[in-house]
């Protein structure tokens, strides 16, 4: 499966802890990545700058839904069910 262009629901709706150019300190959960262009695309991609955790991630029919908005519903539901702080509270 191929990223739908201008979703970018991976590079807003989840934390990265690794250090990003332009971040580093990682990337809160819902804040926009610093690589992140007008149009919505990855700047580092196919960089070697690129941090492991986002080359990894690969879109899926699961993942990624029909829309946009499906994409970040389950990216958040993802963020918040393996978030450590979140899981304390629990």
């Amino acid at each position: 499966m191929e990223c739908r262009i201008g979703c970018a629901a991976c590079c807003i709706a989840v934390s990265i802890s690794s250090p990003i150019p332009g971040m580093p300190d990682g990337k809160p959960a819902g804040v926009p990545c610093a690589q992140l262009t007008a149009d919505r695309r990855c700047a580092l991609f196919g960089k070697p700058e690129r941090p492991a955790v986002c080359g990894g991630l690969q879109a899926s029919e699961d993942m990624c839904g029909a829309t946009n908005e499906e994409a970040f519903a389950f990216l958040a539901e993802l963020e918040r069910a393996t978030s450590p702080a979140l899981k304390r509270k629990a």
